[in-house]
Parts: structure tokens; C-alpha cells; sequence
């Protein structure tokens, strides 16, 4: 069964209808969704999925106890030893819930580093996520690096900046870039060599 995370920046307090569109077609396929705890998009996801009656929801927190869990759903707590409140701790969750998950959907504003390392979390494990850039009213696929510089060229430089600051971006992205040139360099040398042909 495939399980999708959905999640998105907590600016974003309503959902936009080509989100809601992309939602209930995860909904249609009967697929596990796996949403987080926190106010702003993660509330606003569990209100439509209580309003479509959807059942197959897990919520995930970090700690013993989900800030929001609007549904009454089997909860996934993530034990963290970090400071409860701080970006570690929350982080914790965000991680359990990308190795969980098979893709990701995520509604971000082009610049909160939550939403951003979740797509990264994701990548970094050869999983695609659906980005639906709430300003432009687009999604945009990020299913290999390629697909993740589009999507940093949405960001403005004050913004990238930021996101270099508080999560590393610019080192998780030459981590990202060698990893794939890696996978390449592998997947071509494992391709059967054609004989050179006779003189």
C-alpha cells in the first residue's frame, strides 16, 4: 500500500483547491496518508480529511502527545532526546515521516526550511515529492536533484540565505549532487561493455 506525506509550511492556513484537488485523488486510491502535528497547513490537511471522513491516517509527533490530531487517529510518536520545542525535536518527526513514506506531497511558501527539508529528507532517500508553490499555484515535481534546483530558483536570495543558515542547504545539496553523480557512475560501469570490433 502506498503511503503518501503530506505536509506544508505553517504560514499556509488554507488549503488552495488545486491541493484539495491533488488530495482527494490520494484519497480516491485508497493510499495511507502519514500528516505531522503542528498548526498552519498540518491542521488544515487533518480538518479536509475529517471533512472526507478519510480514515487511513496516522498522525506523527514528536514526544508522547500530538499538538493536533483533529481526527482522533492512531498517533506515531518519535522519541527524540533534543530539547522539546526546537527545530531537533520537531525534526525528528518530519525524518520518521519521510523514511515511512513512499512520496511526498508538500504545499510550501518558497521559503519555510520545515517544508523544504522535508522534500530534501525525502530526495535524499530516492523518493519524489509533489511541491505545490502556494504564490505561483503550481506544483512542481522534485524527483532528483535537477527537479530540486527548479525549485530553489522559486526562493528569493534573502530567503536561500536563511535556508543556508538554518539548515545547511548549500552542503545538502553538493551532498545530493555527488550522490546522484555516484549512482551514475555506477549504473553506466555496470552496463555490459560491447566488444570493440575485429580488425
Amino acid at each position: 500500500m502506498t503511503t503518501v506525506f503530506i505536509a506544508g509550511s505553517i504560514t499556509i492556513k488554507q488549503l488552495d483547491f488545486k491541493v484539495q484537488e491533488r488530495i482527494m485523488n490520494i484519497l480516491h486510491q485508497g493510499f495511507d496518508v502519514i500528516v505531522g502535528d503542528a498548526d498552519g497547513v498540518d491542521a488544515s490537511i487533518q480538518r479536509f480529511l475529517v471533512n472526507e471522513q478519510y480514515q487511513q491516517v496516522t498522525v506523527f509527533c514528536s514526544g508522547d502527545k500530538p499538538r493536533n490530531n483533529v481526527g482522533g487517529w492512531a498517533i506515531h510518536p518519535v522519541t527524540t532526546y533534543h530539547k522539546p520545542g526546537s527545530r531537533a525535536y520537531f525534526t525528528a518527526k518530519d525524518i520518521a515521516m519521510a523514511e515511512a513514506a513512499d512520496t511526498g506531497l508538500m504545499i510550501w511558501d518558497a521559503k519555510s526550511t520545515g517544508t523544504l527539508s522535508n522534500v530534501i529528507e525525502l530526495l535524499s532517500r530516492k523518493k519524489a515529492a509533489w511541491v505545490f508553490v502556494n504564490q505561483d499555484k503550481e506544483f512542481q515535481a522534485v524527483k532528483n536533484v535537477q527537479g530540486l534546483e527548479l525549485l530553489l530558483e522559486r526562493m528569493n536570495p534573502s530567503d536561500r540565505l536563511m535556508a543556508d543558515s538554518k539548515i545547511g542547504l548549500t552542503e545538502k545539496l553538493n551532498t545530493l549532487r555527488s550522490r546522484e553523480a555516484q549512482a551514475m557512475l555506477l549504473a553506466a560501469s555496470s552496463q555490459p561493455q560491447e566488444e570493440a570490433p575485429a580488425c
